[in-house]
């Protein structure tokens, strides 16, 4: 299995987290979803919140619409902790 097989990832994902060295399944799961995400903030250009939807989408086999309709407020509190969460 390859990243771009997971729920909502593609061909577009697998580039960008090779830009993170993130190569591999393995690779994108032995990773906090958090700080995968913080590392796209700090790294790729362009990353935007919907990135974290998908990161937890693809991990739990969800569509990341799913993730922000239901679990929003929690993830917003989160990156926020880290310093992380949009102004």
């Amino acid at each position: 299995m390859k990243i771009r097989d997971l729920k909502g990832f593609g061909p577009k994902s697998e580039e960008i987290f090779a830009q993170i060295n993130i190569h591999s399944v393995d690779d994108f799961m032995a990773i906090d979803p958090y700080q995968l995400y913080a590392l796209l903030k700090r790294e790729v250009k362009g990353t935007g919140l919907n990135s974290i939807y998908a990161i937890i989408g693809a991990r739990e086999n969800i569509h990341w619409q799913e993730v922000s309709r239901t679990r929003k407020e929690e993830i917003l509190m989160r990156l926020d902790d880290m310093g992380l969460a949009p102004k």
